[in-house]
């Protein structure tokens, strides 16, 4: 009988936690499985995120720069570890290479779902809102999740409306070279997600996109009755 070759020893602990959830919306929106079966990688322009990622995951990398596409300067953030075992657990929850096209249906635990979807939209998610000039005193806000999956987004917005029996609704935006589909929540509907999303409040977040719709909810809750118009 040959000699049995090392068996590979995982760097990340596969333990399902609010940390871990949420690491793993980071990865379906803003990581990448190579072809080699055994690397991942996030990037991110926020180095806070960044460092919320190796806290989750206990990754004892450093966190390099990388420029995007054909510009020289390096004004991103880059993690890349290698993982056999976490590699093939990515692939049997549902994450794939070139996920950003292919990724569909993910399995979620239901208990940590709102966590993993604080990390969608930690990655590719935003807020916006406005005082809309044509009604008096009528607040407008709004969440929204990216992804050039069409299969991502709608299985997400399955799963909310499964939860919070929401609707939301799926529309397309095209770039100069290419086009996403983008899951848009509004008014009283993103003021009940937002609320869910952060329900943990020991759970890790990118302060500045909290604090953004903190302000926004702030604006919410001293106009009461006056935010939207029926």
């Amino acid at each position: 009988m040959g000699k049995r070759g090392t068996k590979p020893k995982g760097n990340v602990k596969i333990k399902w936690s609010s940390n871990f959830a949420y690491a793993i919306g980071l990865l379906a929106t803003d990581g990448c499985l190579y072809n080699d079966g055994r690397h991942m990688s996030l990037t991110t322009k926020d180095i806070e995120q960044a460092k919320n990622f190796v806290k989750c995951l206990d990754l004892k990398v450093k966190i390099g720069l990388k420029s995007s596409g054909s510009a020289k300067e390096k004004k991103y953030f880059h993690i890349q570890f290698g993982d056999v075992i976490f590699y093939k657990f990515l692939e049997s929850i549902g994450l794939t290479k070139r996920k950003s096209l292919t990724i569909g249906e993910l399995d979620i635990p239901a208990s940590l779902f709102f966590d993993f979807l604080r990390g969608c939209f930690d990655g590719d998610g935003c807020s916006y809102s406005y005082w809309d000039p044509r009604w008096k005193s009528s607040f407008m806000f709004y969440i929204s999740f990216a992804s050039g999956s069409i299969k991502f987004v709608t299985w997400l917005r399955k799963e909310i409306d499964k939860r919070l029996k929401i609707r939301g609704h799926i529309g397309v935006s095209k770039t100069r070279t290419s086009s996403y589909y983008q899951l848009k929540y509004s008014k009283y509907e993103a003021i009940q997600l937002t609320r869910c999303m952060y329900m943990n409040k020991k759970g890790l977040k990118l302060k500045r996109k909290y604090l953004k719709i903190e302000k926004s909810l702030d604006i919410v809750h001293k106009h009461k009755g006056r935010i939207f118009p029926k």
